[in-house]
């Protein structure tokens, strides 16, 4: 008897190790607009980046020029809606940004009341930003909710977006502060002024710079959080 129990335990040490869950890659889903999209055909686009730094499998469905306040059907269910962008599915995280192009292109930068107050109440609970994070959040998996780069000190075409920019990131900050599993992570500081080499020639997207530290950020998040 000893001898077949000693056998049956050699037996089992042959065989090839069992990978536990913490090993599988991580699952990452990734909605929102250019700042995700910029310098995807140099391989440097954000996702594709974290992708290859953290070794995961990422998912994008970030779409150049999306919004949340997209009325289309059809279009909007190709992307051009962020909230319609999410995929079920076993995700660890989310990353997600949006709301630059609904008071861009939405109230041209003006008065933005109403629009700010759709995308996100001051509360930062109510809006079709929380509702969007409520349901990736209802997955499972940990939201991280990336803000904007600010401008390089020369002048861009969104200048005149930057009060309404930082009122939305501010209530994107109260809305991450009382909802577990959420992080807003701000890039308000990335850029010192006058250094232009965070951006494309455009004063807006991110250059390949910029994707890069937008995306170390990010993996910095996402090892804190787990």
């Amino acid at each position: 008897m000893r001898l077949f129990i000693r056998l049956i335990a050699a037996l089992f040490l042959l065989l090839p190790p069992q990978h536990s869950e913490a090993e599988q890659p991580l699952r990452v889903l990734v909605m929102g607009d250019s700042l995700m999209t910029t310098n995807g055909s140099k391989g440097t686009a954000v996702p594709q980046l974290l992708q290859t730094t953290l070794n995961a499998d990422v998912k994008s469905q970030a779409t150049t020029g999306a919004r949340f306040a997209y009325a289309l059907p059809v279009t909007g269910a190709l992307g051009f809606n962020i909230a319609k962008q999410w995929r079920q599915g076993s995700w660890d995280v989310v990353v997600m940004n949006g709301g630059g192009n609904d008071l861009w292109l939405g109230c041209g930068c003006g008065r933005c009341d109403r629009r700010l107050a759709k995308l996100i109440s001051p509360s930062g609970d109510a809006g079709l930003i929380p509702s969007a994070v409520a349901r990736a959040r209802s997955s499972g998996a940990h939201v991280i909710y990336v803000g904007y780069l600010r401008s390089p000190g020369f002048g861009s075409p969104i200048e005149s977006c930057k009060v309404w920019g930082d009122r939305l990131e501010m209530r994107l900050a109260i809305m991450a502060n009382r909802s577990s599993g959420v992080t807003f992570l701000s890039l308000a500081d990335m850029v010192p002024t006058g250094d232009r080499s965070f951006h494309a020639a455009d004063r807006i997207h991110p250059s390949s710079k910029g994707s890069r530290a937008i995306a170390a950020r990010i993996v910095s998040t996402i090892r804190a959080a787990r």
